[in-house]
């Protein structure tokens, strides 16, 4: 399938440098549900950091569509939708076999929440599962206890 419309700019954060001790590549928050809307801007992003991107897996839930190929720049990217594979999980395969593991966030969290948990996924350092890192950026962002939010 060929999507209809340019590519989006797809909001997205990765590590700087590649790191096996980290659990993920990075995090990315699309806007909406629909594939063929969000999955070119982000293929063209990673083949950016890594290389082109011979398939992509997801998970099966929470999208509009499942379409098998998608035409990204010319070139046709396999996907597989998983029921197994989380919902905030995405595995991009490059050609030369590179894995890329991206944090999935939902199109309907709120922003603050959205970019804290890409930003935690994105750290080198990170250690939280891609399950857990949406709660994570909750936590966060609460304010300290004691705190308030009225000027005096």
């Amino acid at each position: 399938m060929t999507a209809e419309s340019p590519p989006s700019t797809p909001r997205l954060l990765l590590q700087s440098v590649a790191t096996r001790d980290a659990l993920l590549d990075g995090g990315w928050w699309p806007r909406s549900n629909i594939p063929m809307a969000e999955l070119p801007g982000l293929i063209l992003a990673l083949e950016d950091y890594r290389g082109p991107i011979h398939h992509i897996l997801l998970g099966a839930t929470g999208w509009a569509s499942r379409p098998h190929l998608l035409d990204v720049a010319g070139r046709a990217v396999r996907l597989v939708w998983s029921t197994s594979l989380p919902t905030d999980l995405l595995t991009a395969i490059s050609t030369s076999g590179t894995r890329i593991d991206l944090l999935v966030v939902p199109p309907g969290v709120n922003m603050p929440t959205a970019w804290a948990a890409i930003g935690l996924a994105a750290q080198s350092t990170n250690t939280t599962h891609a399950s857990e890192l949406i709660t994570a950026a909750d936590h966060l962002l609460l304010p300290s206890e004691g705190k308030t939010d009225s000027v005096g």
